[in-house]
C-alpha cells in the first residue's frame, strides 16, 4: 500500500533541532493508500509507554513549518508525537497535488491514530490531536468521528468550508455570491482539463506587502515569504489548485461536535482576524451538549493569528502540557 517516495534526509526545518528529543521520518498510510511522511519527535529519557499525540498545520504549510514546532516542544515535555504533511502535500503522496478534501483530510488525522495504536512504546488509550489553522477544523471534525481520540488542543482555528462558502467573514454568505464561485471554479475545471494540468491559485504575497493590503495578508506572509519560508510550503510558494479547495463549498465538516465527548482545548488570539471562528465553534460545540465540562475557548490576550504559529512566548504551552497530562492518563 505504500508509495515510493524520496525523503528529504538532512534536517530542513523552519525551526532549530532540539537536542532534548530523538527525532526520524516515518510514513504511514490511511484508508486510501495514500502514504503520509511525518517527523516523529520523542523525548531521550522516558519509562514505560507514552502518550502521543498527532500534530497538523496550518492550511497551506508543511511539517517543517509550525506543527513541527509544536511537536518537537511536546515531545521535550515528555510526549511522543507526530508532525504530518496531509495528503497531496508536502512530502506525503497523492496525485494530483495541491489538492484538499474534507473526507480525505480527515481521514488523514484518523490513519495518524492508526498508526500511533500499533507503536509498541505507545499507550493507544492516550492519545490526542493538534490542528493547527485549517486543520484545527479537520481535528475537531476527527474528534467528532474517531472514539480513539481522548483529548484534542485547536490552535488559531479556520473552518475550511465556512471560509469556502461564506468568504472572510461571511461577506459572501449569500445565494448569489456562492453561484458566481461555483460558476467560476467550474469554468476553471474546464480549462484545467483541457490544458491537462491544474492551475495554481497563488499563495501569499511576495514580501514587501502593499501598505493597503489587509492586515492578515500581511500578517501571512510575513510567516510564509519570510521567516517561515518552506519550498514545500504551498503558502510560501504557488499555493493551491484553483479548483482544490471546491468540494469544501458543499461538505460542511464540524458535524456533531456538540457530541464530542472527549477533552477539547481552543486557543485563539484575540486579535487574530479569524477568532470568530474559534468562538463559533466552540459555542455549537456546547449548545445543546452533555459534554461541556471537559471543554474550554483560551483567548489570548493581543495575539494574531500567525502568532500561535511559531511564537514560542505567546503559545501557551505550559497550558497545553497540563491539558494533555490531565486528560490523557
Amino acid at each position: 500500500m505504500k508509495e515510493e517516495l524520496n525523503l528529504v534526509a538532512e534536517w530542513d526545518k523552519t525551526f532549530p533541532k532540539s537536542d532534548k528529543v530523538n527525532h526520524k521520518k516515518v510514513t504511514l498510510h490511511n484508508r486510501y493508500g495514500i502514504t503520509l511522511v511525518a517527523d516523529m519527535y520523542e523525548p531521550i529519557n522516558y519509562e514505560g509507554k507514552l502518550s502521543a499525540i498527532s500534530v497538523c498545520g496550518p492550511f497551506g504549510a508543511v511539517k517543517e513549518q509550525a506543527s513541527g514546532l509544536y511537536a518537537q516542544e511536546l515531545a521535550e515535555r515528555g510526549f511522543l508525537t507526530i508532525a504530518f504533511d496531509p495528503s497531496f502535500t508536502g512530502e506525503s503522496g497523492g496525485t494530483p497535488r495541491y489538492m484538499a478534501s474534507p473526507d480525505i483530510n480527515t481521514e488523514d488525522y484518523q490513519a495518524s491514530i492508526d498508526y500511533l495504536s500499533t507503536l509498541p512504546n505507545v499507550d493507544p488509550e492516550r492519545i490526542g490531536v493538534v490542528g493547527i489553522c485549517g486543520w484545527g477544523g479537520m481535528a475537531i471534525n476527527a474528534a467528532a468521528l474517531d472514539t480513539r481520540i481522548k483529548a484534542s488542543v485547536i490552535s488559531t482555528m479556520y473552518d475550511m468550508s465556512r471560509v469556502n462558502a461564506n468568504g472572510y467573514f461571511d461577506a459572501n454568505d449569500n445565494e448569489e455570491a456562492r453561484y458566481e464561485s461555483k460558476k467560476n471554479l467550474n469554468a476553471q475545471r474546464i480549462v484545467d482539463y483541457k490544458n491537462g494540468s491544474y492551475e495554481l491559485g497563488g499563495g501569499c504575497l511576495d514580501l514587501p506587502v502593499p501598505e493597503d493590503a489587509p492586515f492578515y495578508v500581511k500578517d501571512y506572509s510575513e510567516y510564509y515569504k519570510g521567516r517561515a519560508y518552506h519550498q514545500r510550503s504551498l503558502n510560501s510558494n504557488g499555493g493551491w489548485n484553483k479548483i482544490g479547495c471546491m468540494s469544501f463549498i458543499n461538505q460542511p465538516i464540524l458535524q456533531y461536535s456538540n457530541e464530542i465527548r472527549s477533552a477539547v482545548l481552543m486557543i485563539h488570539g484575540e486579535k487574530a482576524h479569524s477568532c470568530y471562528f474559534s468562538k463559533d465553534a466552540y459555542k455549537n460545540m456546547t449548545t445543546n451538549s452533555n459534554y461541556i465540562d471537559n471543554k474550554e475557548l483560551m483567548i489570548i490576550q493581543n495575539a494574531v493569528h500567525t502568532d500561535l504559529y511559531d511564537n514560542k512566548d505567546i503559545i501557551p504551552f505550559d497550558k497545553i502540557e497540563k491539558f494533555f497530562k490531565d486528560n490523557l492518563k
